[in-house]
């Protein structure tokens, strides 16, 4: 059991607090979408001058990174990172910073991470550090792939280990869930085209319906998780949009379905994959349509490594404000683009409880919306991982 009140290095000041809240609520205020985060890039850039850091602008686009140095010839790296974008919402909170832009919204505690990261920037400029500490502001993870596109770019070069958080208003404001092993899924988005022959409401005989073919479709995919998967092993497909029909006398020739699969099992995400490529052809034998399925790029599972997990404990257990260090349960069916990072470093993601004690929405909701005293917490947390990684890293060298 970790003594919660071990000393830390880092403290909080009540003008940095209302700095770090103040960086959400414009964030939050001005979101931008995977890849468009131009103006918020501008922005994080004005808050490392204000601390005195240098950094590089445009990365992959859009990315901002500041590399903290330490002392002369330590060059192994610990990064901390936080993603940017929001998402294609409309926002529902009536808060008094809420969105300025129609149909765009921080409804998953992007601008938060913002905060938390910058804050832990501030904190860690004020030390002499051990060893260089990494700061990434990561474009596109609602997307998918910002995390692939800055791995091109380089940013883990130099980079031994890397850390992430994310707000989760499932947790009591206080907590932080610490966890080796997978934490989040599999997630394998998919395009299904079918194409049968239009023609007239009247005289179905002489066409191919393809919105009967996809009706067939979505349920039968269902199937593959109630009769095929391991009910101790969990997954999940989603067909989250279909396209079809121009008009209500017009039989369909066209259909359009987008959905994933999401998964925690290596082998449940392979049986379930098959099944979707089994059904789709299935499908378009019985229903006489072309049936086409195509795959696009995979997010991987998170899977946090131990010794960086322990690393994340300890950090956690020494963080202020933290009442409770404690797993998250099962894995999560959710996906999450830090992923890449770990299939070629070490690294760690938690989660910091943000509940609110009146409710809000759900996260990619509306009327999502979160705790901002977890904006302490985490920029705390953040600086305490970083100091305990390089502490680590350098006092056995």
């Amino acid at each position: 059991m970790y003594n919660i009140y071990q000393k830390t290095p880092f403290t909080i000041s009540a003008a940095r607090k209302r700095w770090i809240r103040d960086i959400r609520r414009h964030i939050h205020a001005h979101p931008e979408l995977s890849f468009l985060e131009k103006e918020t890039g501008r922005f994080i850039q004005d808050k490392l001058i204000e601390t005195g850091l240098d950094f590089e602008g445009g990365v992959a686009g859009t990315g901002v990174v500041s590399t903290l140095m330490g002392p002369p010839g330590r060059h192994q790296t610990v990064a901390l990172r936080a993603d940017m974008d929001a998402l294609p919402v409309q926002e529902e909170t009536a808060l008094s910073f809420a969105s300025t832009r129609q149909g765009v919204m921080h409804a998953c505690g992007h601008d938060g991470h913002i905060a938390m990261l910058l804050g832990a920037a501030a904190l860690l400029a004020e030390k002499e550090l051990p060893g260089p500490v990494k700061f990434i502001f990561q474009p596109a993870e609602e997307h998918g792939n910002g995390a692939q596109h800055l791995i091109k770019a380089g940013v883990l070069e130099n980079v031994e280990a890397v850390f992430a958080g994310h707000i989760d208003t499932h947790f009591p404001l206080g907590t932080i869930t610490v966890d080796d092993g997978i934490i989040c899924a599999w997630a394998d988005p998919f395009v299904i085209r079918l194409r049968g022959r239009g023609g007239h409401a009247a005289r179905p005989h002489e066409s191919i319906d393809a919105v009967v073919a996809a009706a067939d479709l979505v349920q039968s995919v269902q199937n593959l998780i109630s009769r095929g998967a391991d009910p101790n092993r969990a997954a999940v497909i989603t067909i989250g949009c279909l396209q079809a029909g121009t008009a209500q006398n017009i039989i369909a020739e066209n259909a359009l379905l987008k959905g994933t699969i999401r998964s925690t099992d290596c082998q449940t995400r392979e049986n379930t994959i098959a099944g979707l490529k089994r059904v789709v052809d299935s499908i378009g034998v019985m229903h006489r349509v072309e049936a086409d399925l195509d795959f696009h790029e995979a997010v991987p599972a998170v899977i946090n490594e131990k010794k960086a997990a322990e690393t994340a404990r300890v950090a956690a257990s020494r963080t202020p404000g933290v009442l409770a260090v404690t797993s998250q349960g099962c894995a999560s069916l959710g996906a999450e683009d830090f992923a890449f990072y770990q299939n070629s470093i070490p690294g760690c993601m938690v989660r910091f409880g943000a509940s609110l004690e009146q409710g809000a929405g759900v996260a990619h909701s509306g009327l999502f919306d979160f705790n901002e005293d977890v904006l302490n917490i985490g920029a705390l947390w953040y600086a305490n991982v970083a100091w305990q990684w390089l502490k680590d890293r350098y006092e056995k060298v």
